[in-house]
């Protein structure tokens, strides 16, 4: 923080002596509206947040299926609908939903006085920074991901158009928390943010059970030995990467199948490619999967690979190894963070097909050492990646942002160490 507040004195910080906080926090989706890993980041810290004493709510985009308001785990959700959510232009419709949810909390807030807001990336950035201005309350901005980074550069208007708004949201946030030293390291570089306006802390994974079979999920997998990989299906998450590397196996008449869920505008096409390159029996695109076919599709694999080209952090990693799989990551981004090659999990080239099969290869032929380096894995991301814990650090940083604020007024009134 930019402050030493150890050394301040004479500042007014009885409203919030016991740090019982009411937070404001908007992000675009939210259980069971899950659309990639934001919402049940969200869901994970605000539920925590809510079991340490703090108010919590939560201001996301709501459907017809789902209620307008209801108290999930001591969290108040206020699901609100874009102004224009029949407008298929999907920068309308979060401009829509930006308007929607500033409304929502305008009312809401004759009620409720808020401490703080807490947004989640550009996508809710107009709502937030009105919100901040008009109810006075200080901003903090979880960075996700960038445009910049998603695309390796910002290369036409659409990226340029939201590369603006990530740019206004980090300016005008009081604080900004970051998943990795990677993502840090990118806004510092991308956007000339300050070091002492950044705060690191880890995305949280919950320890998970299983209580399917795999094979009831897909028959095909009976009797078959099957490597996992999951994410939003889009470019940089590197599946193809994996299409490659399953036609390198078929080549080389290796008896392992590749399977691939989750769901994203680019799932169609990389189908297509399966098709086209006659690998249906090599390697499964599978859509949508629910959390505990997730849970039985890892529990049954032989080892999990999560390829991405760009990736600030990497949940599905820590999902994979909270279940004791040898897991296999790019060797990029946050995930150079989370996994130390042969220890708690193995590294791969980002792109490189060849090496990811030889990272595979290497597993399948040391299965005392893959499960050895399972087990470290699941034993690190236990220790360091409870939402207990992240939750806890987040409240901090919370806190430190409202004394902040209360210093900054306190000086402007002329009121001096």
């Amino acid at each position: 923080m930019s402050k030493n507040l150890s050394e301040q004195v004479e500042v007014d910080v009885s409203p919030l002596d016991h740090w019982h906080l009411t937070i404001l926090i908007l992000c675009w989706e939210y259980p069971p509206n899950v659309v990639g890993g934001l919402s049940r980041h969200v869901y994970g810290l605000s539920t925590h947040l809510a079991e340490m004493g703090h108010e919590v709510h939560v201001i996301t985009a709501g459907t017809h299926e789902l209620p307008a308001f209801e108290r999930m785990e001591n969290v108040n959700v206020h699901r609100v609908k874009p102004l224009n959510e029949r407008d298929h232009h999907f920068l309308s419709w979060i401009a829509g939903l930006n308007l929607a949810m500033a409304f929502q909390v305008k009312q809401l807030s004759e009620k409720v006085k808020f401490d703080i807001v807490h947004a989640h990336d550009w996508l809710v950035g107009a709502a937030a920074i009105t919100l901040k201005q008009s109810l006075d309350i200080p901003l903090l901005t979880t960075i996700h991901a960038t445009e910049h980074g998603r695309n390796n550069g910002i290369h036409n208007e659409i990226q340029q158009f939201i590369h603006e708004k990530e740019s206004q949201l980090i300016t005008e946030s009081d604080q900004l928390i970051v998943c990795s030293e990677y993502m840090k390291n990118e806004l510092i570089k991308v956007f000339q943010t300050t070091d002492e306006k950044l705060a690191v802390i880890p995305n949280g994974v919950e320890p998970l059970t299983v209580d399917l079979k795999a094979a009831t999920i897909i028959p095909e997998l009976v009797q078959r030995r099957y490597i996992f990989s999951i994410g939003r299906i889009v470019k940089e998450k590197g599946f193809d990467t994996i299409i490659e590397a399953a036609e390198l196996a078929k080549e080389q008449e290796l008896d392992i199948v590749f399977v691939i869920a989750g769901k994203g505008p680019m799932l169609e096409t990389y189908q297509k490619q399966v098709s086209a390159r006659k690998l249906d029996k090599q390697l499964l695109f599978i859509g949508y999967i629910t959390d505990e076919q997730r849970n039985a599709l890892i529990h049954g694999s032989l080892l999990a690979v999560i390829p991405s080209l760009y990736e600030p952090f990497g949940i599905a990693a820590l999902e994979t190894m909270i279940l004791g799989k040898p897991t296999i990551v790019s060797n990029t981004g946050g995930m150079k963070g989370i996994v130390k090659h042969l220890q708690t999990g193995l590294l791969m080239g980002p792109g490189d097909a060849q090496n990811l099969l030889e990272q595979i290869d290497y597993l399948l032929n040391n299965p005392d050492l893959a499960q050895e380096i399972g087990e470290k894995g699941r034993q690190i991301v236990k220790s360091l990646y409870g939402w207990k814990r992240i939750a806890s650090e987040s409240s901090k940083v919370m806190e430190d942002t409202l004394l902040n604020k209360r210093v900054c007024e306190n000086e402007q009134r002329g009121i001096t160490k």
